[in-house]
């Protein structure tokens, strides 16, 4: 059976830690490895991208192999074609999906009916790429991560959920401030705290943010909600990490941003560009964490 990767709730405490361990020793290394030679990777992507289609084709190439990227525009993804017919064909010619889409059930469909691995480079419910790359920017600089109290400050969202998720297996504490109606998935929250996770929800930024080592946000309105605009700017007026809520925050706290990000709305240019700032530290710790995820999936790690 392949080793897919739909959500960090995917994985052990043990393979967490692996991966984790690897994407570090990987970054810090310089490693590239022949793990994919003569392999051929599909990224199926239905949503834009930067950052994770860059990160995954590098990666792919830092182990050996090769890519193909599919959109919806130019395959039978925007045709209708059933998703367990594309799985199927798609298992035959390639070794792996990487695929970055809208509902978490495309991506179940996927894995019911392929034979080779799938990784969710996003969806609307999970992002764990992104946020293993983002326990990576916080291990990094401090290992032990059972000590650490970690704010979310905004949207509910796939990354929040992440998170969540995340918090559950590498131990941190995690303080979420959400305005109501946009808080994290309760069903995603208590399968969490089931497995442990030391979870705070709360519509307060500054309760979020007291204490607090690492400090993160998104943007609002992330894709497929630009309709929702000026609603969500409303909902979130006083959920901007700016320099009166870092204040708050325990004294060197880091600031994290999974990128866009919209100055001026969710995150201030002062503190975007200011010196509590990893964010950039973060995107490029994207590719890393790519290559540790692709290993395992494969079973090399």
């Amino acid at each position: 059976m392949p080793r897919h990767l739909l959500r960090i709730a995917d994985l052990t405490s043990a393979d967490a830690w692996t991966i984790l361990r690897r994407a570090k020793e990987m970054k810090d290394g310089n490693i590239r490895t022949r793990t994919l030679d003569g392999r051929v990777i599909i990224l199926i992507f239905e949503k834009s991208s930067t950052r994770t289609r860059v990160s995954f084709e590098v990666a792919v190439r830092h182990l050996g192999g090769q890519t193909i990227f599919m959109t919806p525009v130019e395959s039978q993804l925007g045709r209708s074609e059933p998703l367990k017919d594309t799985a199927r064909c798609l298992s035959r010619y390639a070794d792996g999906m990487v695929v970055r889409t809208f509902g978490q059930e495309k991506l179940e469909t996927l894995v019911l009916y392929s034979s080779v691995p799938v990784i969710n480079a996003l969806s609307d419910e999970h992002h764990p790429c992104q946020v293993l790359s983002d326990v990576l920017s916080m291990y990094e600089r401090t290992p032990d991560l059972g000590n650490l109290r970690v704010a979310w400050v905004g949207d509910g969202n796939n990354m929040a959920h992440a998170f969540i998720d995340a918090a559950a297996l590498f131990g941190f504490e995690l303080v979420l401030a959400c305005p109501e109606g946009y808080r994290p998935d309760p069903a995603i929250v208590a399968q969490a705290q089931a497995r442990g996770a030391r979870l705070t929800i709360t519509g307060d930024p500054a309760q979020a943010v007291a204490g607090a080592d690492y400090l993160n946000t998104d943007v609002w309105a992330s894709m497929g909600q630009e309709d929702e605009q000026r609603e969500r700017e409303r909902a979130f007026a006083g959920y901007q990490v700016d320099d009166r809520l870092l204040a708050l925050a325990k004294p060197g706290c880091k600031v994290m941003h999974c990128l866009p990000a919209h100055r001026g709305e969710e995150i201030s240019e002062a503190v975007l560009e200011g010196p509590h700032s990893i964010v950039f530290d973060q995107a490029e710790n994207r590719l890393h964490m790519q290559k540790a995820i692709l290993e395992w999936v494969f079973g090399t790690i």
